[in-house]
């Protein structure tokens, strides 16, 4: 019998984010890309998130969001970890037009789940890179708040 799944919370990652810019239709949806402005880690692992990176979006036609966000943060004893998060975003097409427009959305309502990849040197995170992670997300008007889950 193989082991059975189970994952435990490991830490919230806040994304500051700036204006939505939109590369326009390309032919299988709207391209937009996010900055990522800084941000900040909390629980197991705490720090605070670089000014930099973006999450890379394509919109479907049936508001089906796909992302990957790339971008890194340090933690507070000095380790830089990059993270490359990828995942779905997809709800009511009403509700997902009114975060579109800024407009604030009960996140119980979206289904936002996300497949988090970290990278680092420091030896004290290196278990970061040798398990896999999973999220559940909520979009804000300013920020993503990701909650951040070790699969067992």
């Amino acid at each position: 019998m193989t082991p059975r799944l189970e994952t435990r919370y490991v830490f919230t990652i806040t994304v500051r984010i700036g204006v939505v810019i939109s590369a326009g239709e390309i032919g299988t949806g709207v391209r937009r890309i996010i900055p990522i402005t800084g941000g900040e880690v909390k629980g197991e692992v705490n720090g605070k998130v670089l000014p930099f990176g973006a999450d890379f979006q394509i919109i479907r036609p049936n508001e089906l969001i796909e992302l990957e966000a790339k971008y890194a943060f340090e933690t507070d004893d000095g380790a830089v970890v990059y993270v490359e998060n990828k995942g779905l975003r997809f709800g009511p097409v009403e509700l997902l037009q009114k975060l579109k427009r800024g407009e604030p959305v009960d996140p119980k309502l979206i289904y936002f789940r996300t497949v988090p990849k970290f990278e680092t040197g420091a030896e004290k995170y290196r278990w970061l890179m040798q398990n896999l992670f999973i999220a559940s997300a909520a979009r804000h008007t300013d920020r993503v708040v990701i909650d951040v889950h070790q699969v067992l």
